[in-house]
């Protein structure tokens, strides 16, 4: 191996490790006390790097919190996959997709919201942002799937179901007249709702 190839191999390590314990320490601040009371220089501090070195990484706070969430709802959205694929009734077999992504989002409310509105309203082009995209659209394709099961639902029809099913998860977790739902309650008014989008 090259002297020079070496030297890129240990950059790409140390930035990786920075990288690993940036997302450690918003991790825990954010889990502690709210993303909304915490500033990037605590984050700085606890990762042991400048907020210099900090914003090389993310550029705001809302970009620290996809960096940290976006890991976990992928964990959630395959946990929710796997369950999907040994439950036989279609609506139940949604539901145990959505469920894991509903609880993921209320370990911490505050945070499940700000992730929420980040993810929608930020910038598409960022890779964050488009990394929380990718997930929703991932979700989507898994409910299709699901969707599909029911003979009755053509192909076209399951992936705008998915999209409405993903609409109606996302104002169940994010609108303020639900902070105080627990996760059975959230997941009591998506049934309803998705319930009536499915035929009879």
């Amino acid at each position: 191996m090259s002297v020079a190839s070496q030297s890129v191999g240990r950059r790409e390590r140390n930035k990786q490790e920075k990288l690993d314990r940036i997302v450690a320490a918003a991790s825990e601040l954010f889990a502690e006390h709210g993303v909304d009371e915490v500033t990037t220089q605590q984050i700085a501090d606890k990762a042991d790097i400048g907020t210099g070195t900090l914003f090389l990484y993310a550029k705001t706070k809302g970009e620290l919190l996809l960096l940290v969430q976006n890991a976990k709802y992928v964990e959630a959205l395959e946990r929710g996959r796997a369950g999907a694929e040994t439950v036989p009734g279609v609506l139940d077999a949604v539901l145990a997709i959505v469920r894991p992504i509903v609880e993921c989002n209320r370990v911490q409310i505050d945070n499940g919201r700000t992730y929420l509105r980040e993810m929608v309203f930020g910038d598409p082009e960022e890779p964050r942002h488009g990394a929380a995209l990718a997930i929703v659209a991932q979700t989507e394709e898994a409910v299709a799937a699901v969707l599909r099961r029911d003979e009755r639902v053509a192909e076209g029809d399951a992936a705008t179901l998915a999209h409405i099913v993903s609409a109606v998860m996302f104002l169940s977790m994010a609108v303020s007249v639900n902070i105080a739902l627990s996760v059975e309650e959230i997941m009591q008014d998506i049934r309803k709702h998705v319930d009536v989008l499915l035929p009879c």
